[in-house]
């Protein structure tokens, strides 16, 4: 399939500007290693320009024309951008899977999510104004006490390549519509359809200076957004080594930090549950967008008495699911997004193998792909909890695998991990159910599923899985001061 990378630059103070140091560097597309066109690098030069268009925009005609306009004025503009989408969503979901390697159909349901959340934050972008000035009940008559919600100024927001523009939107639009002005940088594996957003916030004609996308490589474009004396608040998705050295750079300036980073979640899956359901659940919640899931519920944790059986059904899931281009038909497993990525997960399965674990099926590149970065769905047994794959974050479609025989033993196991992003339980009794989601230390919890996000719900981790709530109204915490 032929498809036009659109030849973009970078987007600050609602232009298109070429970098002070004219550098780009190449699209690689994952299912063929082919260069498909190529992304502006910007430094730190460009960097400072675009804070400065946001900290421009932010108080423009003192704040009247977005920081301070009522939450309706910013509600069109939300609206605008999810009405544009939509017009263009096929468009999207192409540039998407070309450029991450993530199937056609599952791009297209996240740009159905990203249009979803643009209009579910322009309604609390509306029912913003309704909050103000909210009394707050005082012990003396003679005092009045009441809360003023104001944006917090201008916000970096650094987002991971797994889910290019869903990522990007789980904090734009609740950026905007507190009336913050932002500086998105998208992830140097995976920009093309942010800048789309940049094109279309042009066309809907946002403010100047209120969305500027800078893309580029995170030691030059990254690091310089995150120890800006300008930016306000940083809110990061992507590894916990990145995090770590955002935290680092804000902690100078006493800044603000949200973190969501990395995951090593478990499925919990006891012996009373419906083999066929369960085994589903389980392959899509390691497996699903190529099993780069930061959430990925890739600690399989199963009871003695059903663990052969169970586990045999999981290899028949395994070999069922078709590995190819994301662009066929059928595709449910595409490539890893780029060479360093791939290559980091086939050593992970290899030091696995080293230390004495078993890789029950897959493990390689798929036979009848001779390019691209692919890797089979793989499962490994024989774990022990001292394993590398046991303890740190693979990012690729693997599945470890070790047994329980008391409840007990399952949530020492399941919060056995540096890590409490996402958590998985499975059994039929609902109380058993409750009781271990109390006692799992992870941000999120699912019951007899793995893996839905609601844009009503709050997400986020504990634990070196990070810190803040995105999604839902709890943006009001990661983008108001109040």
């Amino acid at each position: 399939m032929a498809i036009s990378i659109p030849s973009r630059q970078l987007f600050i103070d609602g232009e298109w500007k070429v970098p002070l140091l004219n550098n780009r560097f190449p699209i690689i597309n994952p299912a063929t290693e082919d260069i498909i066109g190529h992304i502006p690098a910007a430094t730190k030069e460009d960097v400072d320009l675009a804070v400065d268009a946001a900290k421009r925009a932010f108080s423009h005609n003192k704040g009247k024309d977005w920081s301070s306009a009522p939450g309706s004025v910013r509600a069109r503009y939300l609206r605008a951008i999810a009405s544009k989408i939509t017009e263009k969503k096929d468009e999207l979901g192409k540039l998407e899977a070309i450029d991450c390697g993530k199937p056609l159909d599952e791009a297209l349901a996240d740009l159905d999510d990203v249009i979803g959340c643009f209009n579910y934050y322009a309604e609390l972008a509306e029912g913003l104004d309704a909050k103000q000035n909210a009394p707050v009940s005082l012990p003396m008559e003679t005092f009045k006490s009441y809360v003023l919600k104001e944006p917090i100024g201008v916000v970096a927001l650094i987002t991971p390549w797994n889910y290019p523009l869903l990522m990007a939107t789980w904090k734009v639009a609740p950026a905007l519509a507190a009336g913050c002005t932002a500086i998105l940088k998208p992830s140097e594996l995976a920009s093309v359809t942010c800048l789309e957003l940049a094109e279309i916030c042009r066309e809907v004609g946002l403010p100047p200076g209120v969305l500027n996308i800078v893309t580029g490589l995170g030691n030059e474009a990254g690091a310089p957004l995150s120890s800006h004396p300008d930016v306000d608040k940083i809110s990061f998705t992507g590894s916990s080594a990145t995090g770590s050295r955002i935290m680092t750079a804000a902690a100078q300036l006493t800044k603000p930090v949200s973190l969501e980073l990395g995951g090593k979640s478990p499925i919990i899956v006891f012996e009373d549950v419906d083999l066929d359901k369960t085994a589903e659940w389980t392959i899509f919640g390691c497996f699903f967008t190529n099993g780069q899931i930061c959430s990925a519920t890739s600690r399989l944790i199963v009871h003695e008495s059903i663990a052969t059986e169970f586990v045999n059904r999981l290899v028949q899931w395994a070999k069922n699911i078709k590995i190819s281009d994301p662009f066929e038909e059928g595709c449910r497993l595409g490539p890893i997004v780029s060479e360093g990525q791939y290559k980091k997960v086939l050593n992970c399965i290899s030091t696995a193998k080293s230390e004495g674990a078993t890789i029950l099926i897959g493990g390689s590149r798929p036979e009848h792909l001779k390019k691209g970065y692919f890797v089979e769905p793989t499962i490994i047994t024989d774990v022990t909890t001292s394993m590398q794959i046991w303890r740190e974050e693979v990012f690729g479609p693997v599945l470890c695998v070790k047994t329980f025989s008391t409840e007990e033993e399952a949530i020492e196991l399941a919060n056995d991990t540096h890590y409490g992003l996402g958590s998985a339980v499975m059994s039929k009794d609902l109380e058993r159910c409750e009781r271990i989601s109390k006692a799992i230390q992870a941000g999120i919890v699912w019951i007899n599923c793995a893996q839905p996000s609601f844009i009503q719900a709050p997400w986020g981790g504990v634990k070196r899985s990070g810190f803040g709530r995105e999604l839902g109204e709890w943006y009001e915490s990661y983008f108001l001061y109040q």
